[in-house]
């Protein structure tokens, strides 16, 4: 009794020493109720956590519990005929970017033989578009959070239709390198079409929603590679860029109807601007937005890599940058696995060069018609990952979805290390290409989700930056060491997936069917209270006689 008597007295002495003022707004219909709470010592209150609530003066009530957030506006108003809209012009954005993906393997073949270009210069082209997107995935993610995801999106898209139309006059090599490069600082915006799309997204269906934007890169992919069937027997190489291009022309004539969040407005202290959105997205899906006011903490330092190495976040954090990169450095890996055991003709016979005849590094030949067949059928691999990812995402949660799919791809290349011929051989490679896909998707629902709003774009930005590392390294190893080693080659991938698995097992926290986090402060403070609760009722408890 004594121990709760003190913490009654020190409340009071807390709530006596400090002074909350209240500043009022007026706009149009809309009344602005600002709360600053001054701690002793402070002599002016703190922009941090302000608590802004926005109340529509028609309906003029002014009980504290009258109040919405908007996160429950989100789940009032559903999903409907917005999302759908918004799931189009997001879905063109990863087509784009799967279709510039994709098109360097394509080209290159004809690109070694007008320029008479050796190996390692035609590899370089395509890493080149991997260091300029682990330069600017950072960047994105910082822009995005500080000046918006509307804003980033559209600059990034804008950026990469320039440079890729500007690719297809590139008249040397050293041209299509910076060009390309430039393509890639672009595309490194790209992920934060899901920060935009996860923050309009009611719970129950965000993990099918983010899992089916999968399916348009894969279709951007399977796209690109039918154009190339029309386009580069006739027309060659530069019109294949341009004609990659059409998605971004896509995105540019719509990007107008393109919404800002409502979550990063409430975040930067526009409620009102928030509250017309959020009508506007009720008014297309045939709902409305709850009445009363809009109340949201208000969070001026936004976008900062620090934030996410608070207590809270450091082991998040550092373990999805981990599985983002082992996802991309086994994706990648396993697709140019794919055409060097095929040429090989089997696992046994890939680092067998015995049989076969010296070949100089300019020798050059062009696809052929089946050459193109067999890129569609491995594109057309993504397609089963996505459709057990949809499955489990929201059965048993997001962290044993990655953790499963990791295991999975290990146990699918475990057959490769045997003597197997073409036919298994495609199946596993088929079998592993699609379950490392899917849980790259199911990292994309996680990663938008586990972070707060103030640090969600810089959150994907960097995991994104880390792929691209994974992405830079593999070629070292699915086509350097394969070279020496099939077996240590494929125990490289093997491990790596691994621990992938363990990574995504112990992962913190789990986001399915939670409702995202705001600002990085009120985070902690929920924590905090929490702590403190829970610690006062086991001290009253302890103090209470039986």
């Amino acid at each position: 009794m004594s121990a709760l008597k003190r913490s009654s007295q020190v409340a009071y002495k807390r709530w006596k020493d400090t002074k909350i003022s209240f500043v009022t707004s007026q706009t149009d219909d809309k009344s602005i109720l600002t709360v600053h709470e001054e701690q002793p010592g402070k002599n002016e209150p703190s922009n941090e956590g302000d608590c802004t609530i926005l109340e529509d003066s028609k309906n003029g009530s002014s009980g504290i519990s009258e109040t919405f957030t908007v996160e429950e506006a989100v789940e009032a108003i559903g999903f409907g005929k917005f999302q759908w809209k918004l799931s189009m012009l997001t879905g063109v954005a990863w087509m784009a970017d799967a279709m510039e993906m994709m098109l360097l393997s394509i080209a290159a073949p004809q690109l070694r033989c007008e320029w008479r270009l050796s190996s390692w210069k035609v590899a370089f082209i395509t890493s080149i578009v991997f260091i300029g997107m682990m330069i600017s995935s950072s960047l994105w993610g910082n822009i995005s959070d500080k000046y918006g995801r509307k804003v980033c999106l559209i600059l990034c898209m804008l950026w990469t239709l320039h440079y890729g139309l500007l690719s297809a006059f590139a008249p040397v090599y050293s041209w299509i390198l910076v060009l390309r490069g430039l393509v890639g600082f672009g595309l490194g915006g790209a992920p934060q079409s899901v920060t935009l799309y996860t923050e309009f997204l009611p719970v129950k269906s965000r993990g099918i929603s983010i899992i089916l934007l999968g399916v348009f890169w894969a279709l951007g992919a399977v796209f690109e590679v039918l154009l190339a069937m029309v386009v580069m027997p006739t027309l060659g190489w530069k019109w294949l860029l341009a004609f990659s291009t059409l998605p971004l022309v896509v995105f540019a004539a719509s990007c107008c109807w393109l919404p800002e969040s409502a979550r990063f407005d409430v975040l930067r202290g526009r409620e009102d601007k928030a509250l017309d959105t959020l009508k506007c997205i009720a008014a297309a899906n045939g709902s409305s937005v709850p009445t009363r006011r809009l109340i949201a903490n208000t969070q001026t330092d936004r976008g900062r890599i620090r934030d996410l190495f608070i207590p809270e976040y450091r082991k998040t954090t550092l373990l999805i940058w981990f599985i983002w990169f082992c996802n991309a450095f086994s994706y990648y890996g396993i697709v140019l696995l794919t055409t060097e055991l095929f040429q090989a003709g089997s696992a046994c016979s890939a680092t067998n060069n015995s049989n076969m005849e010296p070949r100089c590094s300019l020798e050059c030949s062009y696809l052929a018609f089946n050459d193109y067949v067999d890129l569609l059928w491995t594109t057309l691999a993504e397609f089963p990952g996505i459709l057990v990812t949809l499955w489990m995402i929201d059965r048993i949660g997001r962290r044993k979805s990655m953790a499963i799919c990791f295991l999975l791809f290990s146990v699918s290349i475990l057959p490769l290390y045997a003597c197997t011929q073409r036919t298994l051989l495609t199946v596993f490679i088929f079998i592993a290409r699609a379950f490392i896909t899917g849980g790259w998707q199911a990292a994309y629902v996680y990663t938008p989700e586990v972070f707060p709003t103030a640090t969600r774009a810089i959150g994907i930005g960097t995991s994104s930056g880390m792929a691209r590392v994974g992405a830079l390294i593999t070629p070292f190893i699915a086509q350097v060491l394969l070279k020496s080693s099939v077996y240590l080659t494929l125990s490289v991938y093997l491990i790596c997936c691994l621990l992938g698995t363990v990574a995504s097992w112990f992962l913190p926290m789990e986001t399915t069917g939670q409702s995202l986090r705001e600002s990085t402060q009120s985070t902690m403070e929920q924590k905090n209270m929490e702590r403190q609760h829970g610690s006062e009722t086991a001290e009253s408890s302890s103090n209470t006689c039986p």
